[in-house]
This record gives C-alpha cells, structure tokens and sequence, in this order.
C-alpha cells in the first residue's frame, strides 16, 4: 500500500505562484506514474497533470496547459507541481495519486490510479 502525503497548499492572490509537493512511501515510487487532480466545491474531480515513472511523458489538463508543469524527484519519492499565474479559478483540493500502470513513454488511464493522497487545499484570491 502506498501513501501519499502533500504539502504545499495554501492561499495566493492571482497570478502568483505555489509548488506542491508529494512523497510517497514505497520505494517502488520510481516505477509508478504519478498525478495531480483536483476537486472545487460542487464540481467533478478534474485531471490536472500526469507524469510517468521516467519522467519522459507528461500530461496536462486543458485548463492548465503553459501554467503548471509536473515533475519528480525519484531520488527523494517525490513529485511536484509547479503553479503559475494561478486564477481564481484554479481553487480546489488537489490531490497526489500513483498508478503502477503506464510505461516509460505512456501514461496509464485516469482510472488506473489507485493511490491517493489525502488532499491540500489551494485558494487563489482575485
């Protein structure tokens, strides 16, 4: 069982900055794909950015695209998110997930990560 713990969250008027982190208990961390998604009151879990386990192939939600950008560390079981020229409208809980699923150059589908962190609350003031 893998556990996920975030950290990084926070309040930040528009158009600032928040890196979010992510460690991961399991050493098998370097073999899982890793994400960030996010839920705002009253609204579906929205896929934010999705990394596989090299590092090689990344993914990122419409909403987010030139503004975040996904990495990781596998040396230190960690993954982050680096936000940029944040909007009121990227409030939400974010969440760190894991997926043993996808290859070097591919990432698993949105379903197949099973590993969820607890969740960070990220507020952006207009």
């Amino acid at each position: 069982q893998v556990q996920l713990v975030e950290s990084g969250g926070g309040l930040v008027q528009a158009g600032g900055s928040l890196r979010l982190s992510c460690v991961a208990s399991d050493r098998s961390f370097m073999s899982y794909a890793m994400g960030w998604f996010r839920q705002a009151p009253g609204k579906e879990r929205e896929f934010v950015a999705a990394l596989s386990w090299s590092g090689a192939s990344s993914n990122y939600g419409d909403s987010v695209k030139g503004r975040f950008t996904i990495s990781r560390d596998n040396a230190k079981n960690t993954v982050y998110l680096q936000m940029n020229s944040l909007k009121p409208d990227d409030t939400a809980t974010y969440y760190c997930a894991a997926s043993r699923y996808g290859g070097s150059y591919s990432l698993p589908p949105v379903s197949e990560y099973v590993y969820w962190g607890q969740g960070l609350q990220v507020s952006v003031s207009s």
